[in-house]
């Protein structure tokens, strides 16, 4: 439940960002594409379609996603996608398969640099 719960947060919150962050708005760029973060058993699945500098998100599995972040169950995604050094976590799980990908590898660095404008900003 907190996974699929994270997964509506994330795109919630990365719409917001390519309504409202220029910053966000120019790391989309001219991009028009579709990835999808799921469970590797297929139960738990988000996609998030990129287009005109915009992003939505809808519940289950994308149709051609130009790549796709697979977690071996729903709580490993969660411990992951929360993780304080998120980079170290998804390295971690890619070498021991408990994390796959399949699609573009270089969109998913993109994907991962994106999480940085997510974050809440600091008030003056």
């Amino acid at each position: 439940m907190k996974f699929r719960f994270l997964l509506w947060m994330l795109g919630r919150l990365m719409a917001k960002a390519s309504r409202t962050n220029p910053e966000f708005q120019q790391q989309l760029g001219d991009k028009d594409l579709s990835f999808q973060l799921h469970t590797l058993d297929g139960k738990i699945a988000r996609h998030f379609v990129v287009k005109d500098q915009r992003i939505t998100s809808k519940r289950g599995p994308a149709s051609e996603p130009a790549f796709s972040l697979g977690f071996k169950d729903a709580a490993y995604g969660f411990a992951t996608l929360t993780a304080k050094n998120k980079q170290l976590a998804f390295m971690q799980g890619i070498q021991n398969k408990d994390i796959q990908i399949q699609g573009n590898p270089a969109l998913v660095m993109w994907f991962q640099g994106l999480s940085k404008y997510l974050k809440p900003r600091k008030k003056a």
